[in-house]
């Protein structure tokens, strides 16, 4: 082979390792990124609440970072109830750690709205709320006994017009 033939075959494998590196770069860089948010989900978590979270990792993840560290996703109550998840105004997050329980509403509406957040104790002691004008949620709202906490969950364009107004004893576990 010509000394001329091989500079260019060099040459030209060289610009062809080049390219190769420069098409592989962003694919590791990409590999490199944090992964997207997740949240550990109670094993007992209705096959509704595995989908939501599956479905919304980034909100369930953010909601439960608001609780503090530990805590395991309970219930996703997309609100008003019978509401299509897609179409929510708001979701009622409660998360559970080693038997203290932490609610959020979750403001989907996507301005600020008057929004209120109540839970206590199955007796109606130890009470914990979070009220006003929020563009973000209500809460975190914690219980320091879980079962059959009842939480109260409001949402409209101020106290006196609410389109959601939603109780339950059944946000946190009933054992």
């Amino acid at each position: 082979m010509s000394t001329i033939l091989r500079s260019t075959v060099g040459a030209a494998l060289a610009s062809a390792a080049a390219a190769v590196l420069t098409l592989t770069a962003p694919q590791a860089s990409a590999a490199e990124r944090p992964a997207a948010p997740s949240v550990k989900v109670a094993p007992s978590a209705s096959a509704e609440t595995k989908a939501f979270a599956k479905a919304n990792p980034a909100p369930t993840a953010a909601a439960a970072t608001v609780c503090g560290t530990g805590y395991t996703l309970n219930k996703a109550i997309p609100l008003p109830v019978g509401t299509d998840p897609s179409q929510r105004l708001a979701t009622l997050f409660s998360y559970t750690n080693s038997g203290k329980g932490c609610a959020i509403l979750d403001n989907n509406y996507g301005a600020s709205q008057y929004m209120y957040l109540k839970v206590c104790k199955v007796d109606g002691t130890g009470c914990d709320t979070d009220s006003g004008n929020f563009s973000e949620y209500a809460g975190p709202v914690y219980v320091s006994s879980i079962a059959c906490a009842p939480v109260t969950a409001k949402m409209g364009k101020t106290s006196g017009s609410l389109y959601i107004n939603y109780s339950s004893d059944y946000v946190f576990p009933c054992n």
